[in-house]
């Protein structure tokens, strides 16, 4: 590279050139046979640089490697810095960020080194590009600013710059901001008669206002912004656009205006012959499946997923829309399937973005090492021929700074700790008062035993109240006595063990039946041989509780135990639209409380059956199996009566028992609070 400046000493260069005379004809780019070197070098950037607009990245690649042939015998540093540069934007269009960031400080140093300060500002622009995608906003920032300064102090600021600002802001979450910034850019694009770059711009805004909440704003400008790309014939942009007004028309709640635009998207593509982006792919499955076609939606996915690279950003938005596809066909097993693989892939670009970032800085560690070591050699040679009194004199110095920096550094050290000391004990503190809000949820959604007691005895007849496991929950003297339970009572113990052995098993089918209705009725022998007559009904205080009748002759008892419940003030279809809501909740919670357990715990809902002793476990088929619980996890085969007691309590189990973080914890809790609030409304509790 000729005599250049520090910062271009490591950046990397191809180790083998092509030959100047067969890259040229292959290049087919239009240059004289006497073109001067220069001239070659300009040609074949600036092919390059249109290569990289399109997307060509390995033709641009081979052209660079052309004009660096050329240039092997010169020595202008102004070419210098056109190649460097050139080789940065490739390596930024290949995702390879601490690459692309040594070359484009190196091109900065040369640019900063010379007299065109456009130049310096366009590198200082493109540094700051380089610093935000790996996430040093700070970094970014200053040197954007440093980029506007230049350009102003030239008279001609550039909407490059502020766009990039904008960029920044957006990122950081300072949304404002960021539209202030992209409304100067785009006036500065639109002053140049640059339609193409305002355009861009309107896009950006048009994102920033629909992640604001604003889709009629966003349409507008979204709109506005496809009808410049089909003036200006860029057709690739037409298609993404098309996605972006997909988005918004769903955000509306338009899906006929949804529809349009993906019409016009596929029918650009199909034109074109381009390929449609992955966002594209996810907004038209999204229409799929709502407009009722959630098989066509899944098979779009799928395929969409097979083609994209490793590293595509949208994978993980494909997944969660094919797991809410799947759970419309009714395959809960392979939405939650998909849904794993959506936190698996998101967690897969996190950490390669970190590992970019990690690559970086361990690049400037080392490059701040050598630097320091060679100023330390220096600073040693320069001691070396010094007189003796100055030499200790810098010696003393040097440890007396150590020193300070020590101590410095010991003080800062105890004070994060204590910091850390009195976070953590905030933090425990905030967990053990969450616990004990959930422990007195918990047990205020347990039976009033020694009430319902005293309700039973009060009645003539013999009447137990029964758990849908089969549980005594409560019982009447006269259903004791009847049942021969002794001194020990019926509480606590499970109703088969007053019957015969073959009734229990019957005893059994009765009560899961009664989960889809209000009354069954069964004749079983005690374990004595003394014939009884049970009738089971549902519990009108609800939560799929059994108030038992018994007696002796086939008559039915003379009174059953009865529960006042206040009815819902509406009526009717509302009613039922409550009932159905209310019933969406409890399979949506639920789920919810698995997921947080699967994910917290890594092991399965059968686990969590067991260890809750709240939802039975039976070997069925030769495996264990919940089948209770199996049932609460679709709307259809929820039971009319559902154990909504049951279905809080395993949530509340979830919240005491796992460790999660607070946006999991807010969700679940917020669905618990819905919940709640629909069994308040309907007087269910």
């Amino acid at each position: 590279l000729g005599a250049s400046p520090r910062q271009c000493e490591h950046i990397a260069v191809p180790e083998k050139l092509p030959e100047q005379a067969v890259c040229l004809a292959r290049s087919g780019i239009d240059v004289s046979l006497d073109a001067s070197p220069v001239q070659r070098i300009e040609a074949l950037v600036e092919a390059a640089k249109e290569d990289l607009r399109q997307s060509r990245l390995d033709e641009a690649e081979a052209r660079l490697d052309c004009a660096d042939a050329v240039f092997a015998g010169t020595q202008g540093m102004d070419r210098v810095r056109v190649l460097v540069r050139a080789r940065g934007s490739l390596a930024y269009a290949r995702q390879q960020m601490p690459e692309a960031l040594s070359y484009l400080e190196c091109s900065l140093a040369l640019s900063s080194a010379g007299t065109d300060r456009l130049a310096e500002a366009s590198d200082l622009n493109a540094v700051g590009s380089a610093l935000r995608r790996l996430g040093d906003y700070r970094g970014a920032l200053r040197m954007m600013s440093r980029s506007l300064d230049v350009q102003r102090a030239a008279g001609k600021p550039n909407g490059a710059v502020l766009n990039n600002i904008g960029d920044v802001y957006r990122e950081i979450g300072e949304t404002d901001e960021a539209l202030a910034r992209y409304r100067n850019a785009r006036q500065l694009f639109l002053d140049d008669g640059d339609a193409a770059h305002a355009a861009h711009v309107l896009e950006s805004m048009a994102v920033v206002v629909l992640e604001q909440g604003d889709p009629a704003q966003a349409a507008e400008w979204l709109e506005e912004t496809l009808a410049a790309y089909q003036a200006q014939g860029r057709h690739d942009y037409v298609v993404r656009v098309c996605g972006w007004l997909i988005r918004v028309a769903l955000a509306r709640g338009d899906l006929a205006a949804a529809q349009r635009w993906k019409a016009e998207g596929l029918a650009v593509a199909t034109e074109q012959q381009q390929p449609l982006p992955s966002s594209f792919q996810l907004q038209a499955a999204r229409i799929e499946r709502l407009s009722g076609a959630p098989e066509a939606a899944a098979e779009r996915l799928r395929a969409t997923l097979e083609e994209l690279p490793a590293s595509d950003a949208e994978k993980a938005g494909l997944y969660e829309e094919l797991a809410a596809s799947q759970e419309a066909l009714g395959d809960p097993g392979a939405a939650i399937a998909s849904l794993r693989r959506a936190r698996i892939e998101e967690s897969a670009f996190d950490r390669a973005r970190y590992d970019r970032q990690l690559g970086w800085l361990r690049t400037r560690f080392e490059t701040a090492e050598r630097d320091r070591t060679i100023a330390a050699l220096e600073t040693d040679n320069r001691l070396r021929r010094a007189e003796l009194s100055q030499r200790n004199l810098m010696l003393g110095l040097t440890v007396a700074v150590a020193l300070v920096l020590l101590l410095t550094g010991w003080l800062m050290l105890q004070r994060r700790r204590q910091r850390e000391r009195l976070v953590q004990a905030a933090r425990l503190a905030r967990k053990e008062e969450a616990i004990a809000r959930y422990r007195r949820e918990a047990d205020a959604l347990a039976e009033d035993r020694e009430l319902l007691q005293n309700l039973l005895d009060a009645q003539e007849g013999a009447n137990c109240l029964l758990d849908a496991d089969g549980q005594v929950l409560a019982a009447s003297r006269a259903a004791n006595d009847l049942l021969l339970a002794g001194d020990a009572g019926a509480v606590g113990r499970s109703l088969a063990e007053f019957l015969s052995g073959r009734d229990g098993a019957a005893l059994a089918a009765v009560i899961e039946r009664m989960e889809d209705s209000s009354h069954q009725e069964l004749v079983a022998e005690r374990a004595d041989g003394e014939r009884l007559y049970l009738q089971l009904s549902q519990w009108l205080q609800g939560d799929g509780l059994i108030v038992l009748a018994l007696s002796r002759k086939a008559a039915p008892p003379a009174e059953t135990v009865t529960v006042d419940v206040t009815q819902a003030p509406d009526a009717g279809g509302s009613e039922a639209d409550m009932r159905e809501a209310f019933r969406r909740l409890l399979v949506e919670l639920m789920l919810g409380a698995i997921d947080v357990w699967e994910r917290s715990s890594g092991s399965g809902r059968l686990e969590l059956a067991e260890k809750s002793r709240i939802w039975r476990v039976a070997v069925d088929d030769g495996r264990l199996r919940a089948r209770s619980m199996e049932r609460y996890l679709t709307v259809a085969r929820l039971p009319k009566n559902p154990r909504w007691r049951d279905v809080l309590r395993t949530a509340y189990f979830v919240l005491e028992n796992c460790a999660m973080d607070a946006d999991t914890q807010v969700e679940l809790q917020s669905r618990v609070d819905a919940v709640l609030a629909y069994t308040r409304r309907s007087a269910l509790v």
